[in-house]
């Protein structure tokens, strides 16, 4: 029977020192089935803890219902709500996602997951990680304000054709497309490499996007599998966000061991 662990068990993980501040980690070469294996693996985690699970899983929901819910109230003025809204779910979701982090870590090491530890994940690199949220948040601002500049080549004139949107769509879309790529690959490895190795921001950004750059086919599909799991969430007003949020957090774990070599 796997025993409850409390913070010493944390004391031995493994830490990148000062001297090697923004040091790339090596990855792993992955295949482009893995992510549907890390996705199975964060299944059976929510399976196997459907309590803590629930618990985040509702977090998670209540901040995307809020999101919807404003946007709805607010009739033809979204746009007054959005912004401020998506900085406050920029905010709390890394955090949220390292408590998820904290109950596969965990499970891997043996140890019965405890709500309350993984709660306390937040204070394990609390510099690197508030950074970290910070810069998702700036990121996300500079992303609307290019948003906006673009908005000037939607087409004035009312029953437009598809030619006259061809500048909007196609500009949009590319630009749209190199930014998510850019926040997905810094992004999508750092929280748990900051966690679990106490490293500090820029190496857990630089391994995360090194790691990214190496397999892009494999990461792609957990980039789509992740929106995917995103969009469910925000199309059921949050409520689909209390399976598929806790998964993808268990499963980007899992993924992250996967893909990051460990310390030899």
């Amino acid at each position: 029977m796997p025993r409850t662990y409390d913070d010493s068990d944390f004391h031995k993980a493994s830490e990148i020192k000062n001297s090697e501040y923004a040091k790339t980690l090596p990855c792993n070469k992955i295949s482009i089935s893995d992510p549907f294996q890390w996705l199975a693996l964060g299944l059976n985690d929510l399976v196997r803890s459907p309590i803590i699970s629930l618990f985040y899983g509702t977090c998670f929901a209540i901040a995307a219902a809020g999101i919807v819910g404003l946007i709805y109230l607010q009739g033809n003025h979204p746009h007054l709500v959005i912004l401020p809204a998506l900085i406050i779910y920029m905010l709390i979701g890394p955090f949220l996602a390292l408590g998820l982090y904290d109950v596969s870590w965990a499970r891997e090491r043996g140890k019965q997951p405890n709500l309350l530890h993984s709660m306390k994940a937040i204070g394990r690199n609390s510099t690197s990680q508030w950074s970290f949220a910070v810069l998702l948040v700036v990121a996300m601002i500079f992303w609307m304000r290019i948003a906006s500049l673009l908005h000037a080549l939607y087409p004035s004139v009312e029953g437009a054709s598809i030619i006259e949107f061809a500048p909007f769509l196609i500009t949009g879309s590319i630009t749209g497309f190199i930014l998510a790529s850019v926040v997905f690959s810094i992004a999508v490895f750092s929280m748990p490499l900051m966690l679990e190795r106490r490293v500090d921001i820029m190496t857990a950004i630089f391994s995360s996007f090194n790691a990214v750059k190496n397999n892009p086919g494999p990461m792609l599909v957990w980039a789509a599998i992740i929106c995917g799991g995103v969009l469910i969430g925000f199309a059921t007003y949050g409520i689909g966000m209390i399976v598929t949020m806790p998964i993808l957090g268990y499963g980007t774990w899992h993924a992250y061991h996967a893909t990051i070599q460990k310390k030899s």
